[in-house]
């Protein structure tokens, strides 16, 4: 057996595994933590498959932004847990449903003749120059330019809609005007009370 192909059943068992963990352990920390260990282990499958841009944005991207951010909130809200697994078993069949439907759709892809290879034939070896970057920003910036921008669009509506949505006026916030707290004078913050003395 090739080592790549041990090293993919290793890193193709630990994401399995660590991606149920994601779903099963009580922990939402553990639970972002084992998400971490499976994007790590997926950029490593991506690396064996020849996609090198895509497993390194994998792990810059979602491992070193995404997910520092994810454990940031998971820590900085407190989550109630006991609160959180009230409505498990109530959901619980809808969630097998969805389960069931996306297992469904993977097999469906993975068996079919996209991926099938003729019996005994290869992929064909990539030059020494070949560059897995550029060949997919050729593919992105020609054949799918058109959905390309729209992803750009959607995400900037999404941006301004998150703006808009946090930097609203509350009216029970106080605010400070420090134009007005320049303009203070003396009189108006200090009064002299003047008293006759008292002898005892």
């Amino acid at each position: 057996m090739m080592i790549e192909t041990v090293i993919f059943y290793v890193f193709a068992v630990a994401t399995v595994i660590s991606a149920c963990a994601v779903v099963t352990v009580r922990n939402p920390v553990h639970a972002a933590l084992f998400l971490v260990l499976t994007f790590f282990t997926s950029a490593v499958i991506w690396m064996l498959l020849e996609a090198e841009f895509l497993a390194i944005s994998l792990v810059l991207v979602y491992v070193g932004a995404v997910m520092v951010l994810f454990i940031f909130v998971v820590m900085m809200l407190d989550i109630n847990v006991a609160r959180l697994r009230e409505g498990f078993v109530r959901y619980l069949p809808l969630g097998l449903a969805v389960a069931v439907i996306m297992l469904l759709l993977m097999l469906s892809v993975v068996t079919s003749d996209v991926f099938v290879l003729e019996v005994g034939s290869e992929p064909l070896p990539k030059a020494a120059d070949y560059s897995n970057t550029k060949a997919l920003g050729a593919v992105l910036y020609t054949d799918y330019v058109f959905a390309f921008e729209i992803a750009a669009v959607i995400l900037l509506v999404a941006i301004i809609a998150a703006i808009a949505l946090t930097m609203r006026k509350r009216t029970q916030t106080k605010y400070q005007v420090p134009s007005e707290q320049i303009k203070v004078r003396k009189s108006d913050r200090l009064r002299v009370v003047k008293m006759p003395s008292v002898e005892e």
